[in-house]
């Protein structure tokens, strides 16, 4: 990793993952309480992260629908 973020393209692209993905995840594990995965497999594995960007994504809309 150290090798990789040497170069300034890759330690931008980090910063930028860093503001944009980390908080999302972060929000799941934490807020929501989803720290591991129930379902066995990758199938299983990708429906239950589906379901939790739904879950999130459907707080945000009613969380933006309160305010305006």
């Amino acid at each position: 990793m150290e090798r990789r973020l040497r170069h300034t393209t890759n330690r931008r692209r980090y910063r930028r993952r860093q503001a944009l993905v980390e908080p999302v995840i972060a929000h799941a594990k934490v807020g929501r309480g989803f720290a591991r995965f129930q379902l066995r497999g990758l199938a299983g594995a990708q429906l239950e992260w589906s379901l939790a960007c739904t879950a999130h994504n459907l707080a945000r809309l009613a969380v933006l629908s309160r305010t305006r």
